[in-house]
């Protein structure tokens, strides 16, 4: 019995110990993430947040947005800073990936489709 506690608390103490991971928009945010396409080279997400939503913090690799509404987007990172951003629909944006918290700080509903890069291997030369 004794042995079965200490290992659950190393355990616990293993997991707490962990650092924490932002998880993958759709996964943690299936109410503003969609899957639109995606094979082994990228994968295609439709955007979408009404007046005022929020996210919860989650990472994106490499990407490009095209945004499909204009938009006033604040952004929290990881380290508590934020950064406001306005967009305008038709607008494109290049983002080499990250960690961030989004919210739609408009008064309107806010959409894009965002196309997230897939790091594969080169080809072996012969």
């Amino acid at each position: 019995m004794r042995r079965v506690l200490l290992a659950v608390a190393v355990a616990v103490l293993a997991a707490s110990a962990a650092p924490a991971k932002a998880q993958d928009a759709v996964k943690a945010d299936p109410k503003h993430y969609k899957v639109e396409f995606e094979n082994d080279q990228v994968r295609v997400l439709r955007i979408t947040y009404g007046p005022h939503e929020k996210s919860v913090m989650h990472e994106h690799p490499a990407n490009v947005a095209i945004f499909l509404t204009d938009g006033a987007i604040t952004f929290t990172l990881p380290d508590g800073k934020t950064q406001a951003v306005p967009v305008k629909a038709s607008s494109t944006q290049w983002d080499g990936g990250g960690k961030h918290l989004p919210e739609n700080t408009g008064d309107k509903p806010f959409e894009l489709v965002l196309v997230e890069l897939k790091h594969k291997p080169a080809a072996a030369t012969k």
